[in-house]
């Protein structure tokens, strides 16, 4: 039998635990339910999850500590779940790594959407057509899912690459971030997920992230990728 689709849920309020439970089973997933970020990790070493619905404030590890384990060693959608709103806190969630941050005010239709639209984009991800982009100092290898700089492999998340994929296919053009956040996030989604993305990206291709050699900037539009792809 196929294993379903398996979400960890992973907050200190068990109320919201059982809610989520609810709702993402009665949309067939599996879950898998923590009440702190120890717990939390420890399923993730011994269980196979597809996914993380993730709180920011808990007692011991918060979820910023939590996710920045995860992405040490794990490349899986992390969404945020958070009673807070501020917009420094939605910076610092997707900069260090998450998919998505809903605030708790959200339905649980609209965080069942948004699961599932994160799920889908990693999808997507994994069924990109194979092939390899060698543009000197910068390659990626498609179907290893790799990218290197100078021969040496550097860490992306599914999303980073993905989005990278799309620039680097496209020498030259230029994408609207309105294109770029409607392939990528769809309706959902926070307005900084995409300028977080792309700083993450330079920080880890470009020689100078300032002076962003690959992915430039085009000013009042959006982006565009230069490099000189070789045969």
């Amino acid at each position: 039998m196929e294993r379903k689709t398996t979400m960890l849920v992973v907050d200190d309020e068990e109320d919201i635990v059982n809610l989520m439970r609810d709702f993402l089973e009665a949309e067939g997933y599996g879950v898998r339910t923590a009440h702190d970020g120890a717990s939390a990790l420890e399923i993730l070493q011994s269980t196979p999850v597809d996914g993380v619905l993730l709180d920011v404030m808990m007692p011991g590890q918060s979820g910023f500590e939590v996710v920045r384990k995860i992405r040490e060693t794990r490349d899986i959608p992390v969404l945020f779940l958070s009673a807070r709103q501020e917009d420094s806190d939605k910076i610092r969630g997707l900069g260090l790594g998450a998919d998505d941050y809903v605030v708790k005010s959200a339905t649980p239709g609209e965080i069942i959407a948004r699961i599932k639209a994160v799920l889908r984009r990693y999808r997507r991800g994994e069924d990109a057509a194979a092939g390899v982009l060698d543009f000197g100092r910068l390659v990626l290898d498609v179907r290893a899912h790799e990218v290197r700089i100078d021969g040496d492999p550097v860490p992306l998340t599914a999303r980073e690459f993905a989005l990278l994929q799309l620039l680097a296919e496209h020498p030259r053009q230029v994408f609207t971030r309105d294109q770029l956040f409607d392939r990528f996030w769809g309706e959902f989604g926070d307005q900084h997920t995409l300028t977080v993305h792309i700083g993450r990206l330079r920080e880890k291709i470009e020689e100078d992230p300032a002076h962003p050699r690959y992915i430039v900037t085009v000013w009042g539009v959006g982006y565009r990728f230069e490099g000189k792809r070789r045969p």
